[in-house]
């Protein structure tokens, strides 16, 4: 599959938006371009839902526009998605005409049940969650799925959204009116009341969309979050009711100043936080997570996995596709990752066989995933490869791994020394405990030690023994090849192995073709 650009027009009941995506050949979505504007085509239907012609005129004028955008990019393939706004209205073929004949552009209306599908296919494909239901509000509507190991079992589209929900409560009032909310919220809670299917699954609840990043963006700055980006966020009900009071005790011009608030939501917000309050308590879910992929990334995603002869996105294997892709982002090299991830392996092996370790397949996954990205920041300047590679994982938004998870796979894919460790751990001490955090730092040094058993990038150690003698353990280390700079590497960063074993311990490498043993040091 060539490079290709795809540009993606979502055409929402509240905002429009153009997202460009690079498509590369082993399928990382590269965004080019993203614009939108708050368009609320809602708000120009009538009681009969008949779409008048200053929406029509608006609608057309903003795709006017992201026509011209699209041409600068060269791009391959425009997908023009109308959600509920056109979906609902009555004169959507005359819409429909009016756009192709003014803008060359022929809409594609995407049906509830697709819209539903596109939010939670992608939820599917970029977090590890099995069970769970998901929220996409929009300005017209908003959807309901429930999955199971992955796959939609129920769903359900509301004809209500952020918009809709303001115009039938707070027309002529005030945007925290105590009398609308409560009215509001007993509309909210007998439609959700109406679907036997969602009572008390207990599962997580995830939401999608631009009011759900909104609400996350406003608590992570309240409680001065110390990652970036939402994917993955997680709130609790008392989180949601700390937002939803936050916003009610505010003015309009108060919300236009709150950080983390977009100013085109800000007449919207609470509308968006009782639905998901609500739904939080009708689920009774243990955590609500926001997702920052919806519609737009499920129909590119579907577009692709359909394209491809095989999975382009996994629904399986969400959070090594996630690494991978990441790493060759960054140019890393897969045979000299993989080389140490199996040197890593038999390191871990040999020290949990001996007990001086304690066996976690949880623990040896983020094992992996820290030495596949080892030093991945030398690819930005490798004076400061350590604070470059911690920065950029940290940051990542990786698919299928939570917040924690991701500093977990930071901390041990950066690890140099401990004083940098500790520079790097010391804003997540309330995420860990002392004794998680040393497990973590000794796990790194094992990656480190592993990297200077490959320095040549040869592949030249082939087996590793970690045998006991009386006086402490001896690390045998097989090899086939020149050792030269292995022997000296290893030498070097022989400290990170010896804290392990708490002991003597001696280190030989062993000739596989002669079976000469040569002892590098002895303690």
């Amino acid at each position: 599959m060539n490079t290709e650009k795809i540009a993606l027009i979502d055409i929402g009941s509240n905002t429009i938006r153009l997202v460009i995506f690079e498509i590369t050949t082993d399928y990382n979505l590269l965004e080019l371009q993203n614009i939108k504007t708050p368009a609320r085509l809602s708000q120009y239907l009538d009681e009969n839902k008949t779409m008048s012609q200053a929406g029509i005129d608006a609608l057309v004028q903003v795709l006017e526009t992201f026509v011209a955008v699209t041409n600068q990019y060269d791009v391959t393939q425009i997908l023009p998605m109308a959600t509920a706004a056109i979906r609902q209205s009555t004169n959507k073929t005359d819409i429909i005409q009016q756009v192709l004949d003014r803008t060359g552009i022929t809409l594609q209306i995407v049906p509830e049940e697709k819209e539903a599908y596109y939010g939670s296919y992608a939820v599917t494909l970029s977090t590890e969650t099995k069970d769970g239901v998901t929220v996409d509000i929009g300005g017209g509507s908003t959807e309901i799925t429930y999955f199971v190991n992955k796959e939609i079992v129920r769903y359900h589209s509301f004809p209500f959204g952020v918009v809709t929900l303001k115009q039938m409560f707070f027309e002529g009032k005030e945007h925290n009116s105590e009398k609308a909310i409560k009215k509001m919220s007993a509309y909210i809670q007998e439609a959700f009341k109406s679907l036997e299917w969602l009572q008390d699954l207990r599962v997580p609840v995830t939401a999608i969309g631009g009011s759900g990043r909104s609400i996350a963006n406003v608590h992570q700055r309240q409680i001065n979050y110390p990652l970036a980006g939402v994917h993955g966020y997680q709130m609790s009900r008392d989180g949601l009711t700390q937002t939803l009071k936050l916003f009610k005790s505010l003015s309009i011009p108060e919300l236009q100043d709150l950080d983390g608030l977009s100013q085109d939501r800000t007449d919207i917000i609470i509308p968006a936080n009782v639905v998901f309050r609500t739904l939080f308590d009708e689920v009774n879910a243990p955590a609500f997570i926001f997702s920052n992929k919806g519609l737009r990334e499920g129909i590119i995603m579907d577009y692709l996995n359909n394209k491809s002869d095989d999975q382009a996105f996994s629904k399986m294997n969400t959070s090594t596709q996630s690494i991978y892709k990441l790493g060759l982002s960054y140019h890393t090299q897969d045979k000299v990752a993989d080389q140490r991830g199996n040197l890593v392996s038999m390191l871990y092996e040999e020290f949990c066989k001996e007990g001086i370790l304690e066996k976690d397949r949880y623990v040896a996954r983020l094992l992996q995933y820290g030495s596949y990205l080892y030093y991945l920041g030398v690819y930005v300047e490798s004076g400061a490869v350590s604070q470059h590679t911690f920065y950029i994982i940290s940051n990542s938004e990786l698919n299928g791994l939570s917040h924690k998870e991701r500093v977990v796979v930071a901390l041990l894919a950066s690890f140099k020394n401990r004083s940098l460790f500790n520079q790097y751990s010391e804003p997540f001490t309330s995420w860990f405990d002392s004794t998680y955090l040393n497990q973590i730092r000794e796990l790194g040094g094992i990656i480190k030690f592993a990297n200077a058993l490959n320095d040549s990038h040869l592949s030249v150690v082939r087996n590793i023994e970690l045998k006991k003698n009386k006086n402490g353990y001896e690390l045998l280390l097989y090899y086939k090849g020149s050792i030269i700079a292995e022997e000296y590497r290893a030498m070097r960063q022989r400290k990170h192995i010896q804290r392990l074993v708490k002991g003597d311990l001696n280190i030989a490498f062993v000739d596989m073709v002669t079976g000469k043993k040569k002892v590098i040091n002895h303690s």
